[in-house]
């Protein structure tokens, strides 16, 4: 377990550990504990602990402790050569699933540690299962089509929509086309997505991309209850696209957080998102 991003509770932390050591051995250095105004801890000492946990062989996987913010300032110096492992986590992890992304690895969008005590006993076992099972994940059904409807199939990339906004012009920007596209957020109002869309659009980054699902929008609203709402921001800014669009995954800072795939293949049609692949091979 790594804090490379923003400074981790104690309390929520020992919960999530407490889920996570039912079953596995974790493994965490105190200074997963440390502050430095909004981050956890330096760069330097965040790099370090990340890299270590990617390049230990003995680690079977990596989890990220909480979300916030930081790891945009570390990833561009990670050497991601050697990892064989997966990476779990959501939210800021989003700068990290996408340099992983663009190096051709998979991972895993879930829970961060200090978020597992707050969520339904089925979301930490579609964790265990993502991290274990040979079998691809069950589908999720009763999805909102928003817009065009046709099927959609290809690679599942994405996260944080304002996280992954910030990639644009970067190296760890990972390629769209193709792709099915997974955006969730929290706090940013509608035109601020509205921004972060058209950056995408405009730099050519959203080139390619057969589809997008929406997680959860949380606290995504203006000051004054003015419209258009998040979701119609979405579905407005996307529809010069021509590509199915469908809301309801229940993924982000909402109750709810499934565990999936960055990287492996599924299928959108209407309601339904089926995966096709499993972590494990």
């Amino acid at each position: 377990m790594v804090a490379p991003s923003g400074p981790v509770p104690r309390e929520r932390f020992a919960v999530g550990a407490a889920i996570l050591g039912a079953r596995y051995e974790l493994v965490y250095q105190e200074r997963i504990f440390a502050k430095t105004g909004f981050l956890a801890g330096d760069d330097d000492a965040r790099l370090q602990e990340l890299q270590a946990a990617l390049d230990d062989d003995r680690m079977g996987a990596v989890f990220c402790a909480r979300g916030g913010y930081g790891l945009g300032r570390i990833v561009p110096r990670l050497d991601l050569r050697r990892v064989a492992k997966p990476v779990v986590g959501f939210s800021d992890t989003t700068a990290l699933h996408a340099a992983l992304q663009k190096a051709g690895i998979r991972s895993v969008h879930g829970p961060v540690v200090t978020q597992l005590g707050d969520l339904p006993s089925d979301d930490a076992e579609a964790l265990f299962s993502a991290l274990e099972s040979a079998t691809p994940p069950p589908p999720i059904y009763s999805l909102r089509p928003l817009g065009a409807s046709h099927r959609a199939e290809g690679p599942l990339v994405g996260g944080n929509l304002e996280v992954f906004s910030r990639l644009v012009g970067t190296p760890q920007l990972p390629s769209l086309a193709g792709a099915i596209w997974v955006v969730e957020d929290v706090g940013e109002r509608p035109y601020r997505l509205d921004r972060a869309l058209t950056q995408l659009l405009t730099s050519g980054a959203l080139t390619g991309v057969v589809g997008c699902v929406i997680g959860d929008l949380v606290n995504c609203v203006e000051r004054d209850g003015a419209g258009p709402s998040a979701e119609e921001v979405i579905v407005e800014r996307l529809g010069r696209l021509g590509i199915p669009v469908a809301a309801g995954l229940p993924i982000g800072h909402a109750k709810r957080n499934r565990a999936f795939i960055l990287g492996a293949s599924a299928i959108l049609d209407g309601d339904t998102l089926t995966f096709g692949e499993s972590l494990v091979v």
